[in-house]
């Protein structure tokens, strides 16, 4: 017997060990646990920032090739993304969901933009709010019928960024025949006819399409209109077939588009007056068209004079038959339907007016008739 206290027993102390033993298992188990989900948290989250950082930056720095984005008015954010990423110039919807709503932008504006795989979320998000980024030169808005030399002018607005953007320098590429057949070998389908065309003031004058384009820092005039002459083959792609089976040139669709874009304004109106555009041409008489006469005059009127319907220029539908030299501004993919879509042609309409301020259009087979028309609307449009 002792006299300090109860001796254990062998059993017990093998109990005892035991004991110690599976509690240090146990704790190297619950440490190796630990450490094993620790270590998926941080790859966990540094594959987090990674992708992050990525979905931030260029799909391709390296592809500065212009991607038309078109956003419809009212697009939510999501609607956005989903457009932006199907275009392929984001990498990730949802990154971009997240981010607009981080940094609570709003003010999305709608309309085509012309963006690239090489510019990264900062810049394009920049661009379609109608701002600026610290790597962006600014933006050029193509209005839908426009001549080049108002393009010019939007151009002009971009020197104080970049010296080179001046409506002299964008004036003389497009009269760079040069530059011109650079183009056409990239876009044969596209300018065949406009490079075969007589008597044109801007070989180009049509092919500028109506969009918003970004210009990013470096990037030099022939770039921008490359964008632009990109843009209509995107846009004409799916028409080239049809344009080819009706007989039409490229050239004749988009000359007569051009002065169905400014004498109408409605789709339905420009399929109309497409209509009696061609039934004029199929007659032999002279198209007539107020818009021929002032892009001849390089001015625009409100009333022409018998002057100015007589002066000498290929460009005066008033003279000369047929579709003449070539387009009078840059006209929309409505338009161009117009054309390789007319309505009412069996109708036989050779003439028409339109009231300038109800913007109501009189249709009539005679001159008759057509003078009947005009003198309806003399007191609105001040021809009394």
């Amino acid at each position: 017997m002792s006299s300090g206290g109860t001796l254990l027993s062998k059993q017990d102390l093998q109990k005892k060990a035991t004991r110690t033993a599976e509690k240090r298992a146990v704790n190297h188990i619950v440490a190796w646990v630990v450490g094993i989900v620790v270590c998926v948290l941080i790859l966990t989250g540094f594959m987090g920032y990674r992708y992050l950082d990525s979905a931030l930056g260029a799909v391709d720095s390296a592809d500065k090739k212009a991607v038309t984005v078109s956003i419809p008015s009212g697009a939510s954010t999501a609607q956005i993304a989903e457009a932006l990423e199907k275009k392929g110039v984001i990498k990730s919807a949802m990154v971009f969901n997240y981010y607009v709503k981080f940094h609570n932008y709003t003010n999305f504006q709608a309309g085509d933009f012309s963006l690239s795989k090489a510019e990264n979320l900062k810049s394009i998000i920049a661009q379609l709010r109608g701002g600026g980024s610290t790597d962006s030169t600014g933006t050029v808005l193509v209005k839908e019928g426009v001549t080049a030399e108002t393009i010019a002018d939007a151009v002009d607005k971009l020197k104080s960024k970049d010296p080179s953007f001046t409506k002299a320098n964008f004036i003389k590429l497009l009269k760079d025949e040069k530059f011109f057949d650079e183009l056409y070998k990239k876009y044969p389908q596209l300018l065949k006819s406009a490079k075969s065309a007589t008597g044109v003031r801007y070989r180009l004058e049509g092919y500028l399409f109506p969009a918003t384009y970004s210009v990013t820092s470096g990037e030099s005039l022939k770039a921008l209109i490359t964008q632009m002459v990109a843009k209509t083959d995107s846009v004409l792609s799916s028409y080239y077939t049809s344009i080819q089976k009706q007989g039409y040139t490229v050239q004749e669709v988009l000359t007569l588009a051009s002065l169905a874009e400014r004498e109408g304004v409605s789709g339905n109106d420009r399929r109309e007056i497409a209509g009696v555009f061609l039934n004029r041409i199929d007659a032999g008489m002279p198209l007539q068209s107020d818009i021929s006469v002032m892009y001849a005059l390089n001015t625009h009127k409100t009333h022409l004079t018998n002057k100015d319907t007589s002066v000498d220029s290929p460009y005066n539908l008033y003279v000369h038959t047929g579709y003449g030299p070539g387009p009078f501004n840059s006209p929309s993919e409505t338009s161009i339907r117009a054309i390789l879509s007319p309505s009412d042609r069996s109708k036989g309409y050779l003439y028409f007016v339109a009231n300038l301020k109800t913007g109501e259009i009189l249709y009539a087979t005679t001159l008759y008739q057509h003078e009947v028309n005009t003198a309806k609307f003399a007191s609105d449009n001040g021809t009394n």
